[in-house]
């Protein structure tokens, strides 16, 4: 693995061999730190939202699991 720091942006190089499914997470984890950190919403606004979002989730997908 390798990590270098230009003035614009950080990379960072990996083995093609890496689970990819592992290496999304990651990223996907990276860019909401990234977005939250530009946020005004209040700790208790942003848990509401994943509580409804989580909700809205299981009410669509339930069929899936349930039958």
């Amino acid at each position: 693995m390798r990590i270098e720091k230009t003035d614009k942006e950080i990379l960072i190089r990996i083995p093609s061999s890496t689970d990819i499914i592992g290496v999304q997470r990651l990223l996907d984890y990276i860019r909401f730190r990234e977005v939250a950190s530009k946020s005004q919403a209040t700790g208790e606004q942003i848990n509401e939202l994943a509580n409804k979002s989580k909700s809205n989730w299981w009410k669509e997908n339930k069929g899936r699991f349930i039958k």
